[in-house]
């Protein structure tokens, strides 16, 4: 049976085949025995605060991880509707035993998920979560009368998460840190639609806000920062200096200059590490990136003297790198940027606050700090029904090697099999988009070819 837990807790339909409210109530219970067996709750009555994105479905399954929580002993918080970066700060801040977020980030809005964190707001550990899954469904002592949990609601989510955001910025002699910027905040009608607007308004930047009147049911639909062509329009039309996109539950952001240009992760990392390291804030002169980040990133970094670490794709892997090295900077493409000495996970708005800052600062532009990374054109082809575990094959590297050898350090070439499908994903990057889908096909050909199903 496969793995309840996924890389970002547990996702999928809601109320569909799995991700029901009797599964909310059971993983609550479990959560709350494997942490008192881990000793966690010892000497304390135990505290957890949840929180959830807009989304209809966020509604009942919140209800039911609180109950099962309460049901447990534990005391609960409810934050209502609060960006995932904000319940882990809130984590961390509130001093809670167990952090609960309700979203599914990007999703589609028939979708949810359950993410727990840990303590101080980190990722739960992976042994955390193989024994909640593990104790589903076991016999457990109930505790009755004053024993049983209390639900409550705390008010002050959002100003204490904007306070938050507020305190990471550079002051400024002259105003505030955002005065004489215009900027279009796309909210995606979902978990920073009153946060976002409200920290840029604070921070002194004019604001339009899009896409910021969630009814449950518009989450991420053709909007935020997967559908960016509304923000692109509106920041031409209002004449804006910058616009910011957000996705569901607001842990990331991709920009817009003020032509309408996209200003994506790696452009927004490689201003970021510049400006740390501007002021002497970049641990290790080091930005963490994963393998899928654009050529033009890593030629960049060279230029600045700053190291790039790569890992492989997905925050966890970008999160493990960084805490393993004490790294402050590290994120992917999708613009998914973590800030580690103000966040301990991605955060789009802390994101979308420090570029914007940096503008201020240094009154250049958002295009002229985004051309410190020149992207190179990306291909990517999937190669379905080939043996994807003979990614080694011997004819295969050869074509690869061959490739890159043409490239001569101007292009790079990336294979990486599916990790739930029989395909082979090939990506290229080239200093032209002709020649990098050229290169794409002709190695999906020699994947197809040597990978051949028998």
């Amino acid at each position: 049976m496969a793995r309840l837990f996924g890389t970002d807790g547990v996702r999928g339909l809601a109320n569909g085949e799995t991700l029901t409210a009797s599964l909310a109530l059971d993983l609550a219970v479990s959560a709350a025995q494997v942490l008192a067996a881990a000793g966690q709750f010892e000497g304390h009555r135990p505290k957890a605060v949840i929180g959830r994105d807009p989304r209809v479905s966020g509604q009942f399954l919140q209800a039911a991880v609180a109950a099962g929580l309460a049901s447990a002993g534990v005391d609960v918080l409810d934050l209502g509707v609060v960006p995932t970066p904000g319940i882990a700060h809130l984590t961390a801040s509130l001093e809670a035993d167990l952090g609960v977020v309700i979203t599914a980030s990007h999703n589609p809005m028939p979708d949810n998920g359950i993410k727990f964190l840990a303590r101080g707001g980190v990722k739960l550990d992976d042994r955390l979560e193989d024994a909640i899954e593990e104790r589903l469904g076991r016999p457990w002592q109930h505790p009755t009368g004053a024993a049983v949990g209390r639900i409550s609601e705390y008010g002050g989510a959002i100003d204490d998460y904007v306070a938050h955001l507020l305190d990471s910025l550079p002051a400024r002699l002259d105003g505030s840190p955002l005065d004489g910027l215009k900027v279009v905040l796309d909210c995606a009608h979902g978990a920073a639609h009153v946060s976002a607007p409200l920290a840029f308004e604070k921070a002194g930047a004019t604001v339009i806000a899009l896409n910021n009147a969630p009814d449950g049911l518009n989450i991420n639909d053709g909007v935020g920062s997967t559908h960016i062509d509304g923000l692109r329009k509106a920041v031409v039309a209002h004449g804006a200096d910058a616009g910011f996109a957000f996705d569901g539950d607001a842990d990331r952001c991709l920009a817009v200059d003020a032509t309408g240009e996209l200003v994506d992760g790696d452009q927004i990392m490689g201003l970021l590490a510049v400006a740390l390291r501007d002021a002497g804030r970049l641990a290790d002169g080091t930005l963490v990136a994963t393998v899928m980040s654009n050529l033009g990133l890593r030629q960049a970094m060279e230029r600045e003297g700053i190291a790039l670490r790569t890992t492989g794709v997905g925050d966890r892997y970008v999160l493990e790198e960084m805490k393993g090295g004490a790294f402050s900077l590290g994120g992917e493409q999708s613009g998914h940027v973590i800030m580690s000495e103000f966040a301990t996970t991605g955060d789009g708005t802390l994101t979308a606050l420090h570029v914007a800052a940096r503008m201020a600062e240094t009154g250049r532009t958002l295009a002229e700090l985004g051309s410190c990374v020149t992207r190179f054109p990306q291909v990517l082809v999937n190669v379905n029904d080939v043996d994807k575990s003979r990614c080694d094959d011997v004819g295969l590297l050869a074509a690869i090697a061959a490739v890159e050898a043409e490239l001569a350090g101007n292009g790079r070439v990336l294979l990486r099999p599916s990790g739930t499908e029989p395909l082979v994903r090939v990506m290229v990057e080239a200093e032209t988009q002709e020649r990098a889908q050229s290169v794409a096909e002709h190695l999906a050909g020699v994947v197809r070819l040597r990978l051949a199903l028998s």
